[in-house]
């Protein structure tokens, strides 16, 4: 891989290689289909709306949000570099005969070169903890949406209790997730993310947590930030 490319080759081998299981909903991706619906719902709550909108989904792996947010009148684009994961998901765009959902192979950094605020909604759920820059990858989503546009993202805090419940609870108790999935340097704390967001352009308007109940098996958000969070930015209008 291009070294100037801010990924890392062991993360996308290890989403590869669990490609083929995305669209499962018991598989190990089982958490990622039962938290869409709220994402979903706050994402589009908060964009006023998908419908007609030209949306970017970055590290959209398998699809399930893309698939998601085109499924409510978006025009979307999801990128990822696990070229796997990207088969996939345009397999069961096929599949599913999901209209207005294409995908490509590139990086963040390389499409905001290509195409500067190009869209009115961006997400990045579940990838900053992924790359080596993540404070790259928020640089370019801003510069990928439009003045006036939403950015989200998600990602895990940094602190014991997140390594308790996203790493030894969720990977090697619950087994909710493979394990090796998440590594905990790699967490970003929500002020961490909200300083690269200001240095980006980004002005923080929402935050929400995300909570579970290993008895009921449910997800829910809420407002406690502490392990899994979402933060709404938007770029400021012209």
């Amino acid at each position: 891989m291009n070294p100037t490319v801010n990924a890392d080759p062991a993360e996308l081998a290890k989403f590869s290689e669990l490609a083929h299981r995305w669209w499962d909903p018991e598989s190990e991706f089982r958490p990622l289909h039962q938290i869409n619906p709220l994402r979903l719902e706050w994402i589009e709550q908060l964009a006023g709306g998908l419908a007609g909108k030209q949306v970017l989904d970055v590290g959209c792996g398998g699809g399930i949000l893309a698939d998601s947010m085109a499924r409510k009148g978006a025009d979307v684009l999801g990128i990822d570099l696990a070229t796997k994961a990207l088969r996939v998901a345009q397999l069961h765009a096929l599949e599913a005969q999901t209209q207005g959902v294409t995908y490509r192979e590139v990086a963040a950094e390389a499409l905001a070169n290509e195409s500067p605020a190009r869209f009115d909604v961006v997400t990045c759920m579940e990838m900053l903890e992924h790359v080596p820059d993540p404070a790259s990858v928020v640089a370019a989503c801003s510069t990928l949406v439009k003045p006036g546009g939403w950015v989200f993202f998600s990602t895990l805090n940094r602190n014991p209790k997140s390594f308790l419940f996203a790493i030894v609870g969720a990977e090697y108790m619950l087994n909710l997730l493979p394990r090796g999935t998440h590594e905990y340097a790699k967490f970003i704390r929500p002020s961490e993310l909200a300083s690269y967001c200001r240095r980006a352009d980004l002005d923080l308007q929402h935050s929400k947590g995300m909570a579970y109940n290993p008895l009921t098996r449910r997800y829910w958000l809420n407002q406690d930030t502490s392990v899994n969070y979402l933060l709404a930015t938007r770029k400021a209008a012209a």
